[in-house]
């Protein structure tokens, strides 16, 4: 369909400066960052700021059969926000209002492009927190971390995304509005829709509003680093810990590849001539105790040297160079393949051992960073992707990690989804009647299947 009939209707209910059709702005809106992952041309990028509006662009879409990809700020790692030919970009950057804030209920009532950072500190003015904190916290839009059931750095003691999503209002395929959920502390009527739109990366409908479910503000948290000869006895280390009962709020591993990355980047002073480095953090009341108490299994494993942090300074210092494990190693070649394989943690060790042996042979960097509490591994393939062979080994490397994490026992995403990336593994990983009935799902809520299509399966 051309372009004219599809715009005119759209600006029948919508302001001017909402729709864009210029090829330099539509094409800047055509993918996220991801690598290996086709995007198509967009016919219209459109930003709305009201529900109203979306569900004009939903009605519009259904009665010309118009494909929608939803888009948030676009930082997804698997193409799950990448455009297809012809379609309308929804980008929901511009519904960025937090409605509420209730500190006697906890809860806060947003719209899907408030930024996640920017939630934390307004919750954190009434002495509350919104615990899910992805690496990009402070570009990435509530509604995109929905979409994918994004984690983060603290899961291990807080959880992802999908506990924090109490309701949502959500516009369908056709332009109804339909709320799903609560915002009560219980609620267990009917069927969890709320849950299944958590992760479903904008297949089966559009989000608009949000009820999310807030904690306390915790103490300051302090962070013990420690320092090991092997991967193995760091992930011994992991296991040490969650087996004697401890509930740290950040349990990371860096492994020497993403270590020497970071250093090479930010100049942070990392101990480079560590093969693995363990980042342990508590915000209790008496977080010293809790890493010594950790610190004394970290040197039963194995640990060459057992370091915490004097203060929250320190302690925020070393959390900035975790969190600069993914834009190092992207540095390093400058492309990158980002894995998210989640295994048990029993074969946390497995896995990276594994990954190494699949480093050499492709002949490849492969560095690995992790929430080693949740056993959520990040293996980044680095590469010149104006190298054709070497784009071809990064691809297949890729592929034999993924197969690794499901002969482990683990999943294909721990939290990155599966967008274009990991579609033909999403079908390996949940067999042919799971992916029967996934099927069956979308076709109820996109009987047309105009809603982001070519993701998921």
């Amino acid at each position: 369909m051309s372009p004219s009939p599809l715009v005119d209707r759209l600006l029948a209910r919508l302001p001017a400066e909402a729709v864009h059709t210029d090829s330099d702005i539509t094409a800047s809106y055509a993918h996220d960052m991801a690598s290996f992952c086709p995007a198509g041309t967009p016919a219209v990028v459109v930003l709305p700021r009201t529900v109203e509006e979306v569900q004009h662009v939903m009605r519009t879409a259904t009665e010309l059969r118009v494909p929608v990809v939803p888009q948030g700020a676009r930082t997804g790692l698997s193409g799950g926000a990448n455009a297809t030919d012809g379609c309308i970009v929804l980008s929901l950057t511009k519904m960025d209002r937090i409605i509420e804030i209730d500190p006697v209920d906890r809860v806060a009532v947003v719209e899907p492009g408030v930024v996640n950072a920017t939630l934390s500190r307004a919750v954190g003015e009434h002495g509350l927190s919104y615990p899910p904190d992805p690496s990009s916290w402070e570009m990435c839009t509530i509604g995109g971390n929905i979409g994918t059931a994004a984690g983060g750095l603290c899961c291990v003691k807080y959880g992802v995304t999908a506990e924090y999503v109490l309701g949502l209002d959500v516009v369908l395929a056709d332009g109804r509005l339909m709320s799903t959920g609560r915002r009560t502390a219980k609620g267990v009527a009917g069927y969890d829709l709320t849950r299944l739109f958590v992760g479903s990366e904008g297949s089966l409908g559009i989000v608009v509003r949000a009820t999310v479910a807030l904690k306390p503000e915790p103490p300051r948290q302090l962070v013990l680093a420690a320092e090991f000869a092997s991967a193995a006895a760091a992930c011994d280390a992991v296991c040490r810990i969650m087996a004697a009962g401890h509930v740290p709020s950040l349990l990371e591993l860096m492994d020497r590849t993403t270590v020497k990355a970071v250093n090479d980047l930010a100049h942070m002073g990392l101990p480079e001539t560590t093969e693995a480095l363990l980042l342990v953090a508590f915000d209790t009341p008496d977080p010293a105790a809790d890493l010594a108490a950790v610190g004394r299994l970290c040197e039963a494993a194995g640990a060459t040297q057992v370091v915490p942090a004097d203060d929250t300074a320190e302690s925020d210092l070393l959390l900035q160079a975790r969190r600069m494990s993914l834009p190092a190693l992207e540095a390093v070649k400058g492309t990158t393949m980002i894995d998210d394989v989640c295994v048990p943690r029993t074969r946390l060790g497995d896995l990276l051992a594994g990954v190494e042996r699949i480093a050499e042979k492709y002949g490849l960097t492969i560095g690995v960073c992790a929430h080693a509490g949740d056993g959520n591994t990040h293996p980044t393939v680095c590469f010149d992707a104006r190298d054709p062979d070497e784009s071809r080994r990064a691809r297949e490397s890729f592929d034999e990690i993924m197969a690794l994490g499901l002969a482990l026992g683990g999943t294909i995403t721990g939290e990155h989804g599966v967008g274009v990336l990991k579609k033909e593994w999403l079908a390996r990983e949940l067999g042919p009647v799971g992916l029967e009935m996934q099927r069956a799902v979308k076709q109820v809520f996109d009987p047309l299947g105009i809603l982001n299509p070519g993701k998921l399966f």
